[in-house]
């Protein structure tokens, strides 16, 4: 993925809002290089272009929420994460509700909706962030840090005081693959009487056990169980996938989280970019590919001629 990249069709899918409860569509459009990933939210006859980055982001309580000029798209994080993953770096989003639709909870609709659309190289170099010193954030028991490494990298524990839960830890080396069958499936889960609330205070009025795990005093209310043994911990893998790449770029780099969510995901986000010494952009450039090619020839070369003395 050294080029940038767009869908080749538009595509789209409707499903329910998980806090409004409203029916909502969500189209993706091609867009040509550096435009980035853009949500244009329509409410009545305005509409208003918000683009999915750090600088944009107005609440993270719930979900990560993007705004501007007084109109929000919330839940973004499990169709950033699912765009991220298969390497789509531009994008129009058109979207007719206050939230993405939550569908079933996971990442993997939108996955299965970006492939059937089809991806296409575009004529530009991605940029990569590549973390060159630590740098972390730690508020009590909460904490993220991200150290230097050849490759994309996440590590995730968390700590529940609930017997379906307890303690879980997973870590996994980027690729699409990997997201796509070990990530992606993951879906958003929280506890009965946090729904319970949440309904009561005129939230989550979509939710259902058809698109989040629901843990009770007695365990997994979801019929069916769970998808993972350790499905919990690998949706909070899946939530910094979407949160991380409102840094604008891929990343290189090992994130380390403890029961870190939105919120941290957020401000690590912003000390990131706000930390340029600890970081810097890298391209790969075809030329600079066929250069590494070259010096690798050369190398192999080198070592055959040793061999043969």
């Amino acid at each position: 993925m050294i080029l940038q990249r767009t869908i080749k069709t538009p595509a789209e899918i409707t499903g329910v809002g998980l806090h409004s409860g409203a029916t909502i569509r969500l189209r993706m459009r091609p867009a040509s290089a550096d435009t980035g990933i853009i949500f244009h939210r329509r409410e009545g006859d305005r509409v208003v272009a918000i683009k999915a980055l750090a600088e944009n982001v107005v609440d993270t309580r719930l979900a990560t929420v993007l705004g501007r000029d007084d109109l929000s798209v919330s839940t973004v994080e499990h169709f950033l994460a699912a765009l991220s993953a298969c390497g789509v770096d531009n994008l129009h989003v058109d979207i007719d509700g206050p939230e993405v639709p939550i569908l079933d909870g996971s990442a993997s609709p939108f996955v299965k909706m970006i492939e059937h659309a089809g991806i296409e190289g575009l004529p530009a170099s991605r940029r990569f962030i590549a973390i060159r010193k630590p740098i972390s954030i730690i508020e009590g028991e909460k904490r993220i840090s991200i150290i230097p490494s050849r490759f994309f990298r996440i590590t995730f524990d968390i700590a529940f005081e609930h017997k379906a839960i307890a303690l879980q830890q997973y870590s996994m080396k980027f690729s699409t693959e990997n997201f796509r069958k070990e990530i992606a499936p993951a879906r958003t889960f929280g506890f009965l009487h946090e729904v319970e609330y949440l309904k009561a205070n005129g939230l989550a009025r979509g939710g259902s056990l058809k698109n989040a795990v629901v843990i009770d005093d007695n365990g997994v209310m979801n019929p069916e169980g769970l998808r993972y043994q350790d499905e919990f911990v690998r949706h909070k893998i899946l939530d910094s996938f979407g949160d991380f790449s409102l840094l604008g770029a891929p990343m290189l780099g090992h994130i380390r989280a403890f029961k870190a969510g939105h919120d941290l995901n957020a401000k690590m986000v912003r000390k990131i970019l706000d930390s340029p010494d600890h970081w810097a952009y890298v391209e790969f450039s075809d030329a600079a590919m066929q250069e590494a090619q070259r010096r690798s020839a050369r190398a192999f070369a080198i070592d055959l001629a040793w061999d043969k003395a």
